[in-house]
């Protein structure tokens, strides 16, 4: 056990803050939020997902949202503090590749999200995430300049080619082998990470993060305190910090009593 100067603490939402199985938040975690901000400290979620896709989490009155893995990072008070879209190049990209092949991807804007071709597994993995399935994309009416994030539905082993070929000017990370997240080249949590300490006055080593996902790599590595949760993917636990309980077994409270944050 050790004494963290934490002055900021930044939350993956699903498998961290959201359980799988009961897709809510524990009451521990809420506990844990609400002790921390009592202290003075920041509680930032930091996500995937798009900004719209994040009010089930909200009134855990969040101090700042990092949404489209860093891609767009705004304040309490809705002020955008980052925003940056994919290449239009690699969304065009991604078009063509559909009109010749038979491929499963989704648009996420700043507005909305919408899907090209959804199979049985893909509904069924929304149905888990607790999410609606989007609308379909027209894809004659693309706004191929505010993409701000695509999923690309396909596995790892299809990956590396694809966005080689396909979308060069932007990277791919995965929390399930089912679909990778799509951001711009260069683009991570770890950037929201950076926007907001700058934002609050807050120094990298007063950070602590806690995530579960391939997304989450980069943010758990960069703060000084990353933690894994223990329903984590292996390849996240190897780079953390210290891995904590899962997301059904007070995880989160947990590893804040045992650096002693709380």
């Amino acid at each position: 056990m050790q004494n963290v100067p934490v002055k900021a603490v930044f939350f993956d939402i699903d498998g961290t803050l959201l359980s799988f199985k009961t897709h809510q938040v524990a009451p521990s975690t809420e506990n844990a939020i609400a002790e921390l901000q009592s202290k003075g400290i920041k509680v930032i979620l930091s996500t995937g997902r798009s900004i719209n896709s994040i009010d089930h989490v909200k009134y855990l009155n969040f101090d700042g949202f990092i949404t489209f893995n860093g891609g767009y990072c705004v304040a309490k008070d809705g002020e955008v503090l980052f925003k940056q879209c994919i290449d239009a190049k690699d969304i065009e990209g991604i078009l063509n590749y559909a009109n010749q092949n038979s491929l499963s991807f989704s648009l996420m804007s700043e507005n909305e999200i919408t899907i090209h071709d959804v199979t049985p597994e893909i509904a069924g993995m929304y149905a888990h995430l607790n999410l609606p399935v989007p609308p379909l994309v027209d894809v004659e009416k693309v706004d191929v300049a505010s993409v701000l994030q695509t999923n690309i539905f396909m596995g790892p082993e299809q990956e590396a080619a694809f966005m080689a070929a396909v979308m060069p000017n932007s990277v791919a990370s995965r929390w399930t082998p089912l679909f990778a997240d799509v951001n711009p080249k260069g683009q991570s949590k770890k950037v929201g990470i950076d926007i907001f300490c700058q934002h609050f006055g807050i120094a990298i080593h007063e950070t602590m993060a806690f995530g579960d996902g391939g997304n989450d790599i980069e943010m758990l590595k960069h703060v000084q305190v990353g933690v894994a949760m223990g329903n984590a993917n292996p390849e996240v636990k190897a780079i953390a910090d210290y891995v904590t309980d899962d997301v059904d077994s007070d995880g989160i409270w947990n590893a804040l009593k045992h650096f002693q944050v709380l």
